[in-house]
């Protein structure tokens, strides 16, 4: 590893719910399409025996041992501090010691949060990192939600940086020029909302950007006043994306279960196809690779436990995209400038 550039993405190869093959599938779609340099992280025998299965030897995916494996079951800090050769703790250090520019685990989310503080730290005036998940929207793009889970209790303060945090990711890799920030509450009118969101919605206002004030839980997808960046503790976030993976799920099944109940709703659904699989397609969180903690030195993409090859090649993209376009570093100066 003493070679590595801060351009090499690791990838948490062990603590996906299906073992290391999608992992390194995906790692190794990333190296032959995008010529990603990619490190595997975990049990070096077991990775070195899936690449060969899968054909790949070539000097842009390295392997780095790690011994051990933080599960699901595991409370995230205790065993970030007592598995201190598990693979997330390897793929922190790496970033830490400058070997990889960022990490994907589609593990423990808890135990992804704490490697990246324990080895990364926060970036200087970052009150509390925050998980930033697209949502998907109906004209294609997608809101960054954010806190999604990593603060349940949080301050007004904290808010504003969730906002100016979002606003950099919004614009850098998801292409919005002027992203539209809104503020998750009950109601849109400015008296709406509890102590901690009018508050915070006080100090948003303040900020130099697109704000729309105050938005309601609709406006999340483009409907009703659409927003890029939606902003709320990661209590009420780590709700909404729970209520939408719930509903998503509900539809999906509903619809294969009425589907198969007679001949003629079976041939309407084969017309109707492409018309599904766009919208399957549009609302896969694969095509995002996953959620990054924004506020830590380097990048922690967090991802699914089911993550396929699809969620690992889009993380790598996205990872590399952060490099090229220094987006930790305009985090830091945005912070710097108006958090």
């Amino acid at each position: 590893m003493k070679n590595a550039t801060p351009q090499w993405m690791a990838v948490d190869a062990m603590s996906g719910d299906y073992g290391p093959a999608p992992l390194v599938a995906g790692s190794v779609q990333a190296a032959r399409e995008l010529d990603a340099h990619v490190v595997l992280v975990g049990d070096e025998k077991l990775l070195q025996a899936e690449l060969k299965r899968q054909g790949f030897e070539a000097e842009n995916i390295r392997i780095a041992h790690a011994s051990d494996i933080i599960t699901m079951d595991d409370a995230p800090a205790m065993a970030v501090r007592q598995k201190r050769d598990a693979s997330v703790n390897v793929a922190a250090k790496l970033v830490a010691q400058k070997e990889a520019l960022g990490f994907f685990s589609p593990g423990n989310t808890g135990a992804s949060m704490a490697a990246a503080l324990a080895h990364m730290g926060r970036l200087p005036g970052v009150k509390r990192p925050a998980i930033a998940t697209p949502i998907p929207r109906e004209d294609g793009t997608a809101t960054v939600l954010l806190d999604s889970g990593a603060n349940v209790d949080c301050k007004s303060e904290y808010l504003v940086q969730f906002a100016i945090m979002g606003e950099v990711y919004s614009r850098e890799i998801m292409g919005i020029i002027n992203p539209k920030i809104g503020l998750v509450s009950n109601g849109e009118e400015d008296t709406k909302g509890n102590e901690l969101t009018c508050d915070a919605l006080n100090r948003l206002k303040k900020l130099p950007y697109d704000f729309v004030g105050n938005i309601e839980g609709r406006d999340l997808y483009g409907t009703g006043k659409p927003v890029h960046v939606a902003v709320c503790d990661g209590f009420v976030g780590n709700v909404i994306l729970k209520s939408i993976e719930g509903l998503a799920k509900t539809i999906f099944s509903s619809l294969k279960k009425n589907i198969n109940a007679s001949a003629i709703a079976q041939g309407g659904a084969l017309l109707m196809k492409p018309a599904f699989v766009a919208v399957k397609n549009r609302m896969d969180y694969t095509s995002y690779g996953g959620a990054p903690l924004l506020g830590v030195d380097g990048l922690c993409m967090i991802g699914h436990g089911s993550s396929n090859a699809r969620a690992v090649f889009n993380a790598i993209r996205v990872g590399l995209e952060f490099g090229q376009r220094n987006v930790t570093e305009r985090i830091a100066e945005n912070i710097k400038r108006f958090g």
